[in-house]
């Protein structure tokens, strides 16, 4: 047996510290090598690049007419609107027009990939060096960062939200490991249950904010550290545990998950499986009548792959190297649980795992198999800091990796779409009041948004039905118009249709002079068009607070409450 290495001295005190600066700014410098291209190409214009800008956009101006937190877009379709923000998680919604206060728009996608990126190393770093060398933390920083799934986001995807999520992954295994009681609870370490299952809640609730394929991976894939956990001890006590925190962080997120669940019934969100976006479409390497997913495909497959391979032959590196006599530590406990959780992520991106995407509940709106290069990247990381640790092959690993990362970022630099004026187009369609394009899963039920006219007034009389009558003699005003409420006058000798430029949607209240009214049925469009009477007309259409908001404000509400009794109580 060759004991564990010690030493007699004693690190300084503020070495954890230098650590964690030296971490921040290494982790920092990736992020901006990682931008670089952008100050010279222009935006890398991914394929999800004009629906978050776009929705950024929409969001910054909802702020100048004093709604903090947004509900309806108001420019997608054209200006018709559609319901995006109760559908699509808020944080990064939220965070890029926040850095719009500090750099222009240009700058923004940029700056959004330089804090992210520095934050998913950063926490790569904390995951880390739990069980590992500082020096070895750091450099599984640098591979967390600059991982090859991050470089397909960032350069092809540029899919911020699903980015955004998947920082947070490190610290989301971290706590999970802590409650299901694979790391030890003393010393420096030693945190009480209650404070570890409101950590693990939060980070949970974080991620499904960020982005929602990223949360129901996240929820499959922490449980298995419990299991794991229940397995080894033979108890049911960490499947309790996890249970617990999973249930507390679905509670803290309740007000953006009820609403999302309840009104599905109210939107198309069929077509977020969609032919060319189902599961059985994307596994790696398949192909189907579409040569432009299938390029994408290819690529995606071959940087999972490199995932795969590189990860599963530094897992057997880093078992090799460990420690003698550290097999039943904490460093074989965690290699075990990553491996199984790598072993589950490469799994779910092949072909034999379609059962699973069918019968498991909502795995089939990650949509793409390969999105699970996202919970992969963390073993990633970590067995290869693991690796440079304890090898004798110091400089050929780290050099490998390097170049690596280094061609994985080159192929994608010349293979994606730059465009210098894509946040300018997006900028001038909502200040000319053109707006941009709307989504199809969020299209109201009854809608087919392609039926929609390209540019009408916000407010208009309908000729009549009779081509032959003389058309309605009425004067239209719009007294006010925001993204939830719009006033409009009408005066009219005769019975009027008036057409609104926006979408029915169950949210709106109507009122005629002060009572409510319903829309006409609606047509293939589903533009709201009302029925007014002769003589004055004062319409008001408002977006109300539905019962399902208010109830997953409660939720949400009621988890805190609960949260903050369990962290001051522990």
């Amino acid at each position: 047996m060759i004991p564990a290495v010690t030493t007699t001295n004693p690190a300084p005190a503020n070495a954890g510290s230098r650590s964690w600066l030296f971490a921040a700014a290494l982790s920092l410098a990736v992020s901006l090598a990682i931008v670089a291209p952008f100050f010279w190409l222009g935006s890398a214009s991914g394929h999800d690049f004009e629906f978050h800008v776009s929705s950024w956009l929409d969001v910054s101006g909802q702020w100048k007419e004093g709604i903090a937190f947004p509900r309806w877009a108001e420019w997608a379709n054209h200006g018709f609107g559609e319901p995006r923000f109760i559908f699509y998680p808020p944080l990064s919604w939220l965070l890029a027009p926040a850095i719009k206060f500090f750099v222009p728009w240009d700058f923004v996608p940029v700056v959004f990939i330089v804090l992210v990126q520095t934050f998913a190393g950063l926490a790569a770093f904390a995951f880390s060096r739990r069980l590992l060398p500082d020096r070895a933390a750091i450099f599984a920083a640098v591979c967390y960062a600059a991982n090859p799934n991050a470089l397909l986001i960032v350069y092809m995807r540029s899919d911020f939200a699903e980015l955004l999520a998947s920082a947070f992954f490190p610290l989301l295994f971290l706590t999970a490991l802590h409650l299901a009681g694979l790391f030890e609870n003393s010393g420096q370490h030693k945190v009480s249950p209650g404070r570890m299952t409101v950590a693990f809640a939060v980070i949970f609730a974080v991620v499904w904010l960020s982005n929602a394929p990223a949360g129901v991976m996240a929820t499959y894939s922490s449980v298995l550290p419990f299991a794991w956990a229940a397995f080894a001890e033979k108890s049911c006590k960490p499947l309790a545990r996890g249970a617990a925190g999973i249930a507390f962080g679905f509670g803290l997120a309740g007000f953006y998950l009820v609403p999302a669940a309840y009104e599905q019934r109210w939107v198309n969100i069929g077509q977020v499986l969609s032919s060319g976006l189902l599961p059985s479409q994307n596994f790696l390497y398949t192909t189907i009548n579409d040569p432009e997913h299938n390029l994408f495909n290819w690529i995606a497959s071959t940087a999972a792959v490199a995932l795969i391979v590189i990860t599963g032959v530094a897992a057997l590196r880093a078992h090799r190297s460990a420690v003698p006599g550290a097999a039943s530590g904490e460093q074989a406990k965690v290699w075990c649980v990553l491996l199984l959780i790598a072993a589950a992520a490469t799994f779910t991106m092949l072909r034999p795992s379609a059962f699973l995407w069918e019968f498991l509940p909502k795995l089939r709106f990650v949509q793409f198999p390969w999105r699970w290069m996202s919970i992969l990247a963390l073993p990633f990381a970590y067995f290869l800091g693991a690796v440079v640790a304890r090898s004798r092959l110091l400089v050929l690993w780290i050099t490998f990796i390097i170049a690596v990362l280094l061609g994985a970022g080159t192929f994608f630099v010349r293979n994606t779409w730059w465009d210098a004026d894509d946040v300018a187009t997006l900028q001038a369609g909502v200040t000319q009041g053109n707006g941009f394009d709307g989504t199809d899963e969020y299209d109201p039920v009854g809608d087919d948004h392609y039926n929609l006219p390209p540019k009408v007034p916000q407010a208009r009389i309908l000729p009549l039905a009779d081509a032959s009558a003389t058309s309605p003699q009425a004067q239209v005003s719009v007294n006010r118009w925001t993204a939830e409420e719009r006033v409009v006058n009408v005066q009219s000798p005769e019975p009027v249709k008036l057409a609104l430029r926006l979408l029915n949607y169950p949210a709106w209240r109507i009122e005629l002079n002060g009572a409510g009214i319903t829309p006409e049925p609606p047509a293939d469009s589903n533009q709201m068009i009302l029925d007014l009477p002769a003589g004055r007309s004062q319409v008001r259409v408002h977006l109300i607070r539905t019962s399902d908001r208010l109830w997953g404000l409660m939720v949400t509400l009621a988890s805190v409450l609960i949260g903050l009794t369990m962290w001051f109580r522990s």
